[in-house]
């Protein structure tokens, strides 16, 4: 499996012989085409329509929640937080993602991804706050969180994401992407794994690869 941060939320992840993105807000030229992409919300920096078709075929699935369906074409399935579904032998299911202080992100609404295919388990947390339903993810290899704060936990909330979940790895994201969303994430890494068993790993946008 081979995980490589495209920056922001978007991720492109290469497991069990398929390509899936999460959040293709950014995205190089010339990017693979996906078998499959998984879109947390609708909100502009997560759903960019152009992009998803400029990487989709017409065997491409789409998962994403019921406002960003509106947005999109293609095949789709809509999810909300607690349904699962498999694709080719790789199983997905839609978790929380909600602000628990903040108005940008709903209960139910808005989700996040747990995928699991080659024997692990991946999460991308989506757009959210630190919330009770993550103490019940366990056994992740890898858990993607944002910690940019305003509109997501901040890195210093994250850490009791963190200590709830317990992922083996934890790679940050949506932070020193777009304004209002900053952290120092090389910090952050050092209080990570400080007071917890996780291993952080900083990708560099566009260039940094994660293989497991």
């Amino acid at each position: 499996m081979k995980i490589k941060w495209l920056g922001h939320a978007s991720f492109r992840v290469e497991a069990a012989g398929k390509t899936l993105y999460f959040d293709p807000f950014v995205l190089p030229d010339k990017s693979p085409k996906a078998d499959i992409i998984l879109v947390t919300h609708e909100h502009f920096d997560h759903c960019d329509p152009d992009k998803i078709k400029s990487i989709s075929t017409p065997k491409t699935r789409i998962v994403t929640t019921s406002k960003a369906a509106e947005m999109l074409s293609g095949n789709i399935t809509i999810v909300k937080p607690g349904d699962s579904l498999e694709i080719d032998g790789i199983k997905i299911r839609a978790a929380y993602a909600y602000n628990k202080n903040k108005p940008f992100h709903t209960r139910g609404e808005y989700a996040g991804f747990v995928v699991e295919a080659e024997g692990k388990r991946i999460y991308h947390a989506g757009d959210t706050d630190v919330i009770p339903e993550m103490n019940r993810l366990q056994g992740l290899t890898v858990a993607m969180l944002p910690i940019g704060g305003t509109y997501t936990m901040t890195a210093d909330e994250s850490v009791d994401a963190i200590a709830a979940m317990k992922p083996k790895i934890v790679i940050p994201m949506h932070y020193n992407y777009i304004k209002g969303v900053e952290a120092d994430a090389e910090k952050w890494k050092m209080k990570v794994e400080a007071g917890s068993m996780s291993r952080v790993v900083i990708l560099e946008g566009g260039k940094g690869e994660l293989e497991l």
